[in-house]
């Protein structure tokens, strides 16, 4: 067992709710250059925000120089029974979907299928008649685009779509009115509409968050032939071994399923999640997928590995090195507040660009992303180091990400 787990987490274990998937190396913290220490007073602080009401229960996996040094559940897997949250619990990683299909598109590209410079609509014809909205005199113009949106722009959220909780103008609410959030519909179906919606700006010009990634899932499915479920398995999850990843989990896990609190701690307002058993006709490439921290973990560990996990390589180290690297730049406005100050993105990522001015620790070169549910993971090449967050509470998300941040990097010797 890993040396940070505690009695709690490994008494919630038992043969019958075992993982499938194959734990990672381990090693004593000390052994890593981390400092035991602070990692307890990580799980001291984390103690606390759960006896506070913060969120249910938290796991945090450490890992540095390829091994685990630090594996831990705390805290309740539901706030509506008593089973302890455990080192298998299964999540709803959303947006932490995004760099897992990111990665399976540059497959695709590695292979020849596509270029990142190719139009999105030459994989979806509907997306060759978009226009721009642009708001004029409190009307909605429509612009034809200056340039048509690339598989380059959907992987770093410069496509000029949005998502429909990203804002409030005339686009957004196009969206908030529409079935786009159905989990009922086809992911052809879903890009069909989301082609039919103006742009929020000209491609290229802004990052704007949005539902970039699930075209992409449809363009995987035009390209190979099969259903962005199957590619993902075959592409990515079943050579890294991640048993436990899908769109949907079996009725046999129900009790391994981690939940909010049913109104928010903070706000009271109502938290509705999806249904983790419940398998969507949609297979959303941007939010949709279901995990546990190590399998997660493994994911993120053969992006450390520059492409790989036990002898099976998944992505070229130099594909992952252009991934990795900012896309941005200091041409493309960035709207929102997901990217902090001295941050940029990739294809799939954030990445730091600066060591300072963001309000948390980190290297240059740094690369991560989150889900809204309250999941987060970060690599870090420089310090080679690595960890996975997982939590099931959405607006504690943005205090828990930095809070794990100053935490783990507290522990760096």
């Amino acid at each position: 067992m890993p040396p940070g787990v505690t009695m709690t987490a490994t008494a919630a274990l038992s043969p019958a709710t075992a993982p499938k998937t194959p734990p990672l190396p381990e090693a004593k913290p000390e052994t890593l250059g981390l400092s035991r220490p602070r990692l307890q007073a990580m799980s001291d602080a984390f103690k606390r925000e759960i006896d506070k009401g913060t969120v249910p229960g938290i796991t945090v996996l450490v890992a540095r120089r390829g091994q685990v040094g630090w594996f831990e559940a705390l805290g309740r897997q539901s706030p509506a029974a008593s089973t302890p949250m455990a080192l298998d619990s299964i999540f709803r990683i959303f947006s932490m979907t995004k760099p897992i299909v990111s990665v399976a598109v540059m497959a695709l590209v590695e292979d020849g299928h596509l270029l990142l410079g190719d139009p999105v609509a030459k994989f979806i014809p509907e997306f060759a008649d978009q226009k721009v909205g642009i708001v004029s005199g409190g009307k909605l113009d429509l612009v034809p685009p200056k340039r048509p949106m690339t598989v380059q722009d959907l992987l770093r959220h410069t496509s000029g779509l949005t998502y429909e909780h990203q804002g409030d103008g005339p686009v957004h609410k196009i969206y908030q009115d529409s079935r786009v959030r159905s989990r009922k519909i086809t992911n052809a179906e879903h890009a069909a509409l989301v082609a039919s919606f103006p742009l929020v700006c000209q491609p290229g010009d802004e990052f704007n968050y949005s539902r970039s990634t699930d075209i992409l899932g449809r363009i995987i499915e035009v390209v190979s032939g099969k259903s962005l479920g199957t590619f993902l398995a075959e592409r990515v999850l079943a050579p890294l071994q991640m048993a436990e990843t899908g769109f949907s989990t079996s009725e046999a896990n129900a009790g391994r399923l981690a939940e909010p609190f049913a109104a928010d701690p903070w706000t009271g307002d109502k938290v509705a999640l999806f249904n983790m058993l419940e398998q969507p006709v949609m297979e959303s490439g941007g939010g949709g997928l279901v995990s546990t921290t190590m399998d997660y973990a493994r994911f993120a560990l053969m992006l450390r590995n520059g492409g790989t996990l036990d002898g099976n390589r998944i992505i070229g180290r130099k594909t992952l090195e252009l991934m990795a690297s900012d896309h941005l730049g200091p041409e493309v406005k960035t709207n929102g507040t997901l990217l902090s100050p001295g941050h940029g993105f990739g294809l799939g990522f954030a990445v730091r660009r600066e060591a300072g001015i963001a309000p948390f620790p980190g290297s240059v070169g740094q690369y991560f992303w989150s889900g809204i549910a309250g999941t987060f993971f970060w690599i870090d090449p420089k310090e080679d180091l690595l960890a996975v967050f997982m939590s099931q509470g959405p607006g504690q998300r943005d205090y828990t990400r930095t809070l794990v941040r100053d935490l783990v990097y507290a522990a760096v010797d």
